[in-house]
């Protein structure tokens, strides 16, 4: 490829990626981007600048050479990009699908300054997608056997990231998974329109061949405790179970049939397959033309709302209680949403579910609200107006505002520190917690985060960990 100036690549507009019409996928759970080919690949990647200090690999949590493995793409060498795109991130086409790169990597893009991004994440999608439809992934060299022993509680992306690590340091992994499929909330809390099964089944099998060994429906804490892990051969332990315990909003009514949590309604849907009812027996509301709210501003609240539309809802409502430009999702999965006939109703907060005689739920009692003076998320805090309640008719209701951490393993160690949320307390440079060989990281450590960011701490804890199988006397 004939290089071009600088000056040149400026003028290059970043390339759009080709997605599914809206008005047809709102009715199937085929994934809405369909991905670059490689013409658009290389004319993206050709936009990159190739700084000589890439400020964007400081965006990033796993530390990818975002600028190598770009300027591989801009030549064609797609191979020998996800070889490189490999070497810092084991999941790469998950990442390049669903982690919020305009607000890490490509938030620090120098083409950013006066144009778009380039589009760090779609063109780590290509790369990963590339690889595996035309060589497969191809599995990196492990180092000769240490004879220790790592146990992985949970196999979401921290676990992942980390069991990825250590195999290929040598050291023997056990994944334990609490579920019936490896994945953690890639498999039960992202909707297949998002991140297709066949992606994550692809990328853990990998890990398999590198020699991870996994264990599901292990429930760590009731199977085995950590202490009794430790027992049983294990010089080490990482914890990456998530923030799986689904928060409420404490208002009357959510006992009624038909409010879901966001993790109960997605779990079903994604894990076990409702949307493929009755070839898979999964009892889930029927939302066939009825109409649907869910509560919440975040990706996982887009995530419940589009795919009620997906399962045939007439009507299908975010309610959120600050304005659209407090929303924690993705611009991108606003748009989509919004393209799909999702309804934004916003500065709008719920006070009560109302149920028929059957207890079943009928409507939501509504209140709006102004924005007031900013709170501790820098987000300007809601303010009711008085008068302004109203009752609205729903017939199924979807709360998504976060999670908490499941008690599950406080209850089973007793000395593993923990916060007044329930979180493992982890020192941020090594993931070590309070309890020697015992390391953590992910949601469990920071609370509800991203994919990538529970990648990054893995990554942390991986290294950590390897020093302290090398020499535990100084920990």
């Amino acid at each position: 490829m004939e290089e071009i100036k600088n000056k040149e690549r400026m003028k290059i507009q970043r390339q759009k990626m080709p997605e599914q019409d809206p008005l047809e996928r709102a009715t199937n759970f085929k994934e809405v981007n369909l991905g670059f080919t490689e013409e658009l690949a290389k004319m993206e990647a050709m936009r990159c600048l190739q700084c000589p200090k890439p400020v964007c690999i400081s965006g990033c949590p796993v530390g990818v050479k975002i600028d190598e493995f770009i300027g591989m793409v801009a030549h064609g060498d797609f191979l020998g990009a996800a070889a490189k795109l490999k070497e810092d991130n084991a999941l790469p086409a998950i990442c390049g699908r669903v982690c919020p790169q305009e607000d890490q990597c490509e938030i620090k893009c120098v083409t950013g300054k006066k144009n778009d991004p380039v589009a760090i994440g779609r063109l780590e999608r290509f790369v990963a997608d590339y690889e595996r439809e035309h060589t497969g992934i191809r599995i990196p060299k492990v180092k000769p056997k240490t004879g220790k022993k790592v146990a992985i509680v949970g196999s979401g992306p921290a676990g992942l990231s980390c069991a990825g690590d250590l195999i290929q340091m040598g050291h023997d992994v056990t994944v334990f998974e609490a579920l019936h499929e490896i994945g953690g909330v890639l498999v039960y809390g992202i909707p297949e329109f998002r991140l297709p099964k066949e992606i994550v089944k692809v990328e853990v099998d990998s890990l398999a061949k590198l020699g991870v060994e996994f264990k599901t429906n292990a429930v760590i804490g009731f199977s085995d405790t950590i202490d009794e892990l430790m027992e049983n051969g294990y010089d080490a332990v990482f914890i990456g179970v998530g923030a799986g315990l689904p928060n409420f909003m404490k208002i009357p009514g959510e006992n009624l049939i038909a409010v879901y949590s966001a993790n109960e309604f997605l779990t079903r849907v994604n894990l076990m397959k409702a949307y493929k009812f009755p070839e898979y027996d999964t009892p889930v509301f029927n939302c066939n033309d009825k109409n649907v709210a869910v509560f919440g501003g975040g990706n996982t609240a887009m995530d419940a709302v589009r795919t009620s539309k997906r399962l045939g809802a007439k009507n299908a409502y975010i309610i959120y209680r600050r304005s659209e430009v407090e929303m924690p999702a993705r611009i991108e999965e606003v748009h989509h949403a919004k393209e799909e006939g999702i309804e934004f109703i916003i500065l709008t907060n719920p006070l009560e579910f109302i149920g028929d005689e059957e207890d079943w739920l009928k409507a939501v009692k509504l209140q709006k609200m102004e924005l007031g003076e900013p709170d501790d998320s820098g987000r300007r805090r809601p303010v009711p107006i008085e008068g302004s309640e109203y009752v609205m008719d729903i017939d199924m209701a979807v709360v998504a505002i976060g999670n908490g951490s499941n008690p599950i393993i406080q209850k089973t160690t007793p000395d593993l520190g923990f916060n007044k949320w329930g979180n493992i307390i982890a020192d941020e440079a090594t993931m070590k917690t309070s309890k020697k060989g015992v390391f953590a990281g992910g949601d469990i450590v920071t609370g509800g985060a991203t994919v990538i960011l529970a990648m990054g701490a893995g990554r942390i804890a991986s290294a950590a960990i390897d020093e302290y199988l090398k020499n535990s006397s100084v920990w």
